[in-house]
């Protein structure tokens, strides 16, 4: 396969779960060598996606505050560098992130492909969210700003999502995209075994440096990065390290001894292991 960012031939570097990973020899860009339509979001992103834990999460509506409060602190980076103003939430999920950034002044729209969690959204929250993926979203509205908070790794047709979200974007309107950071030094440490190389849901591995080069070609600058300060529930953390753990050695154990941690119990996410970053459109 060629690398969605350069278009260079990558070259199988090592298999998870049946499925191989690339890297491009060139920008060192990773990603799944799996061909995807847009029945691989029905697969993927069920309902039991939000709800039976692995890959996904144990249980996502228990974790509303939490979500919610991620997007208070984008709401208050964001008053940093422009006024409020339309927002499209991709990957919204039931809307908590775009709740939160709505706390600043924001209004707009979530896109999510799950009916299940956009429906309650609509229903219990009141808030505005379209059914399907980005790759298919044809809307006419231009927004100030596109929000894609930990969903860029997952698009089945990357480069298609962006140019859709492209289409979406007003001119100076902005990007804010999160994702995990491939090299950091947690990446880099656990090789193979690190916890983010999970597909066929994570498709893509970005760095700050790759994801600024892709970005750029589709017209957009940096203007700001970070680390997100994020925190997840005990109930999410525990699936999410058993889930990871039962493949390594000494894994089971170690998994057991998760259990002793609450479920409600709030704790922070490693950050290191996370980047966000703020792209200004043209």
């Amino acid at each position: 396969m060629n690398c969605p960012i350069c278009d260079q031939p990558t070259q199988p570097i090592f298999e998870k779960h049946g499925y191989w990973i690339h890297e491009c020899p060139a920008c060192r860009h990773r990603c799944v060598n799996l061909t995807t339509t847009h029945t691989h979001v029905s697969q993927v992103y069920g309902d039991d996606y939000f709800t039976e834990g692995g890959a996904g999460y144990s249980d996502y509506l228990a974790e509303a505050e939490l979500i919610t409060a991620h997007g208070r602190r984008y709401g208050q980076i964001l008053s940093r560098h422009m006024p409020p103003g339309r927002i499209l939430d991709v990957g919204a999920a039931a809307g908590f992130i775009l709740k939160g950034i709505g706390e600043s002044g924001w209004s707009g729209v979530g896109l999510e492909p799950n009916a299940t969690v956009a429906e309650f959204g609509r229903t219990r929250l009141g808030m505005q969210i379209e059914v399907g993926a980005l790759e298919d979203f044809r809307g006419s509205e231009q927004f100030d700003l596109v929000s894609m908070i930990q969903v860029i790794p997952h698009f089945y047709n990357l480069r298609q999502a962006l140019a859709a979200a492209t289409k979406l974007t007003r001119p100076g309107g902005y990007w804010l995209i999160e994702t995990w950071n491939k090299d950091s030094w947690m990446a880099r440490i656990m090789g193979q075994n690190w916890h983010e190389y999970s597909p066929p849901s994570v498709l893509h591995f970005f760095s700050p440096q790759t994801l600024a080069a892709l970005v750029k070609q589709f017209g957009f600058t940096e203007v700001a990065h970070g680390r997100p300060a994020k925190k997840i529930n005990g109930g999410h953390a525990k699936s999410l390290l058993q889930y990871k753990l039962k493949s390594l050695p000494l894994g089971k154990p170690a998994a057991r001894l998760l259990n002793l941690a609450p479920d409600n119990l709030a704790i922070p996410y490693p950050s290191y292991d996370l980047f966000w970053g703020l792209y200004k459109y043209k």
